[in-house]
């Protein structure tokens, strides 16, 4: 079978070798340069950096408005370099604004030599701020610091409590590799004020960052040898900020122990001036540096870390101002911006032109924040009017996005309703840095998934509009929405179904590939999951394993939602009466076999495995009892080579240790303890059903991750596929239930693709795809053709078997998209007529509808 591979670190920096190679530049007017950098993320980030003159964000203290005196404090940065610099090169500190985009705004400081390798700058900062910057070496190429480990410093911290200085040491630069030795380190964040340990802490130290378990515990690997400023720093500005020094040997794990403390709140108003051309009724956002302001701590398209969606909505007053009252931590550094937009695109500016990121320290009292907003302009250029009709068959509730492409796809937002199926969007800025750009139009912000067919997919040819400097009116109309086509509804057969007693799941599967995005369509797809009568919502909260060796697995911003984003989606649940399931799913890259096939898999790596994964369940049992859910599921094919006696994806030993049983029984144990709802164990049935792990005994049920072939070719009929699933069952999955002493919740994934019935998907030639690529965000793959009808014609025949098996305790439908229905190739029955199946068959099974 062809495997689904995510290139989180090679295909990046394969581009940026290539360029580097042809020396190839981007110049902009002025004083604006492109570079492309390789990032440890699903897509490339570009960089938008001032080589000319130390430009950058204009600050604005917070305040009420008067002139109000700032503590400064002379902080002396020093950067000891893994080799001299060439002749004709600079070094220069990057003071880094994570709210318009890492690389596309950073102030930057030339820094003097005191020798060769060693390189010192005194700034004056904020008292109390935190700041985020890196190390960038410039000459005939510019190249950002690398970690040891190969990836691109995202950013360092510092914490600046008074005069001081911090000692850095750059392991390597983007285009030179590492050559010294490493060590780790690892630690627990308390709260002194509870005793008790805080989940997701950023904790950085060398450019690396990683997030806190719910046990409180950090792990950062490939730290160069040596003294690194260790950083651990709230998200939501919850607890304070600790900083200190941590010595690092080679070889070893230096323990770290971090306190920190909870933080009063006050209420904080923003009341901003608008400027006379802000569009009436446009929606004003409040852009930050906090998890409540829209950052989401991750490279999301194109660089920038924030979304619109997730920022908080100002509301107008009588006169041109908005405002917010906001909770937030005393003592809080608080970046913030007011925007049409994000973080970049219809940002306010400054007379100057430039990006303006305001300040805030958080008193310790209630405080209001008058601001005037300048302009939302920037430059000589007009804005420009984009205005969009979209076809009546776009589901009603939806938003209208607009995506920009002046280097890079960025992150697209919602444009604004005016009815009748019209939507529009005035944009100001920033006009002045681009010429022609690209654009396009998406439903609910899943551009690349949901598009107008004429720019569908990541590589589409897209709409083309060059600024100028008299105002634009774009009129465009999108004729359809790709996997959106007109459809009649679909002809359901009545058939007698057996209700089920009490306790029967009827449930519907989230997709695990979470993007920031979804958080805010949550409410809808658990609406229309609901709307279908099912009576369980299954989410699957995911870690990522970035790296195999050494083992890298943690949440990953970006990639995993975090601790607050799956509390908040169990509440949305909850209160559509929904039970809740939490599937806890590790995401392993490049693609579970490969992760399998190339991990060491020696019994150290082994140890730090189960210690990872141990990290991984607790987690998750300690989010689901704290969120609410009811059911906590473990296991998936992604760890069924780490079980006792476990095969590699090629059917060959993974070399499991010796007491493999042992360490599974003891966590289940150690689960038990912590969550006090059901646990189920997911297995999956796909050719084969292999026998169930021992310690299933400790769990309550089976999760059965059912993609059974249910014919040899094409052609079979529903009532043959019908009588193909009872003989699986019959013959197979009952004696297995009847060994393993449980029962069994079927949990259905068949995508909706010619082949699917007989377990096979054109990868292309003689291959079979991984079903995983056809999910969304994943582009199309043309190989596998459309077949809506097939995966309707395999619920149908999955769910008459159940109807005729009472010893099956619910059935669930997998790989549900959140965000919008579509009509794709996918395992997502949203909006597609296997919906409509189970909108037939759900309430009867319950016992809703007789």
């Amino acid at each position: 079978m062809i495997g689904l591979h995510y290139d989180i670190s090679q295909g990046c920096r394969g581009l940026l070798e290539e360029y580097s190679m042809k020396s190839l530049r981007f110049v902009w007017p002025g004083w604006w340069v492109f570079l492309i950098l390789g990032l440890t993320t699903l897509a490339c980030t570009w960089s938008l950096v001032d080589l000319g003159f130390p430009a950058g964000p204009s600050p604005v203290p917070g305040g009420n408005g008067n002139p109000t005196p700032v503590a400064l404090a002379e902080i002396t940065f020093t950067a000891l370099l893994p080799a001299p610099l060439a002749p004709g090169e600079t070094l220069v500190l990057g003071v880094l604004d994570e709210v318009t985009g890492l690389g596309l705004n950073p102030t930057l400081y030339p820094m003097t030599a005191v020798d060769a390798q060693r390189y010192t700058l005194k700034l004056p900062l904020v008292l109390n701020s935190v700041i985020k910057y890196r190390y960038y070496r410039q000459g005939g190429f510019t190249a950002l610091e690398d970690t040891a480990n190969g990836n691109v410093v995202r950013y360092r911290l510092y914490h600046v409590t008074g005069p001081g200085g911090v000692e850095d040491r750059v392991a390597s630069w983007s285009d030179t590799p590492f050559g010294g030795q490493t060590g780790s380190l690892s630690g627990t964040v308390i709260d002194t004020r509870t005793g008790r340990p805080v989940v997701n802490m950023l904790v950085n130290a060398g450019g690396i960052s990683t997030l806190t378990d719910s046990l409180g515990q950090f792990l950062i690997h490939g730290l160069p040898v040596g003294t690194h400023n260790l950083v651990a720093y709230a998200p939501d500005g919850m607890h304070s900020t600790f900083q200190q020094g941590a010595a690092v040997a080679a070889g070893l794990t230096t323990n770290a122990p971090i306190s920190v403390q909870s933080l009063p709140t006050v209420r904080v108003t923003f009341i901003v001036n608008t400027p006379a051309d802000t569009v009436r009724g446009a929606p004003v956002r409040l852009a930050g540096n906090l998890l409540q302001l829209g950052n989401t701590f991750a490279d999301l398209n194109a660089g920038v870390s924030t979304v619109a969606t997730r920022m908080p909505t100002l509301s107008p007053l009588d006169d041109a101002r908005q405002a917010i009252t906001l909770t937030l931590p005393v003592g809080a550094d608080v970046r913030y911006k007011y925007t049409l937009g994000d973080g970049f695109w219809n940002a306010e500016h400054g007379q100057d032109g430039r990006f303006v990121l305001r300040q805030l320290i958080v008193p310790a009292s209630d405080v209001t924040v008058n601001d005037t907003i300048y302009t939302w302009a920037s430059g000589n250029s007009a804005p420009i009017l984009f205005e969009v009709s979209v076809p009546a068959n776009t589901p009603p509730g939806e938003n209208i996005s607009i995506q920009f492409n002046p280097f890079g796809w960025m992150e697209p937002f919602p444009m604004w309703p005016l009815g009748g199926n019209r939507w529009v969007y005035k944009l100001y800025s920033p006009l002045n840095m681009i010429g022609s750009f690209h654009y396009r139009y998406c439903r609910n912000d899943q551009c690349g998934s949901a598009d107008d067919v004429a720019t569908s997919g990541s590589q589409a040819n897209s709409r083309v509009v060059t600024t100028s400097v008299t105002g634009q009116d774009i009129k465009d109309t999108v004729k359809a929405w790709s996997w959106w086509p007109e459809a009649e509804p679909g002809a359901l057969v009545a058939v007698p179904i057996n209700p089920r007693k009490g306790g029967f799941w009827a449930g519907i599967e989230f997709s695990a590939n979470y993007h920031p995005s979804w958080q805010g369509l949550f409410p809808s797809a658990i609406q229309s999951a609901q709307s279908l009568g099912a009576n369980t919502l299954v989410l699957t909260p995911t870690w990522t394993a970035t790296s195999f060796n050494p083992l890298t697995f943690a949440p990953t911003p970006g990639l995993d939602p975090l601790w607050g984003d799956v509390v908040q989606a169990v509440q949305y649940g909850r209160a559509q009466n929904l039970s809740v399931a939490l599937y806890a799913v590790p995401r392993l890259f490049p693609s579970t076999p490969d992760f399998w096939f190339r991990a060491p898999r020696t019994p150290e790596w082994w140890e730090t495995w189960f210690s990872r994964y141990r990290a991984f369940a607790l987690y998750h049992a300690d989010l689901a009892q704290q969120a609410g859910a009811q059911t906590l599921i473990l296991g998936g094919e992604a760890v069924m080579p780490a079980l006792p006696g476990g095969l590699l994806p090629n059917g060959a030993p993974a070399g499991t240790p010796a007491d493999a049983e042992a360490r599974w029984r003891g966590l289940l144990t150690e689960v038990r303890q912590r969550f006090s709802g059901q646990v189920l164990w997911a297995h999956p049935y796909r050719d084969v059903l292999l026998p169930a792990p021992a310690f299933v005994n400790q769990v309550d049920a089976v999760y059965l991750l059912w993609s059974v072939p249910l014919t040899a070719s094409a052609g079979a009929t529903v009532d043959t596929m019908t009588e193909a699933a009872l003989a699986r069952m019959d013959n197979e999955l009952l004696p297995f239930l009847n060994a393993a002493g449980k029962g069994v919740v079927m949990a259905i994934d068949y995508p909706s693709a010619t082949g699917a019935a007989w377990g096979c998907v054109s990868a292309g030639g003689s291959g079979c795809l991984d079903w995983a690529a056809l999910a969304r965000p994943f582009p199309d793959t043309p190989s596998a053709l459309l077949d809506l009808k097939t995966q309707a014609d395999l619920y149908q025949a999955v769910l008459q078997a159940v109807n005729q098996r009472d010893w099956v305790g619910g059935l669930v439908s997998r790989g549900y998209y959140p965000p919008v229905p579509l009509r794709d190739k996918s395992s997502s029955v949203r909006g597609k007529p296997a919906a409509d199946l189970l909108w037939y068959w759900f309430p009867r099974l319950t016992g809703v509808v007789r």
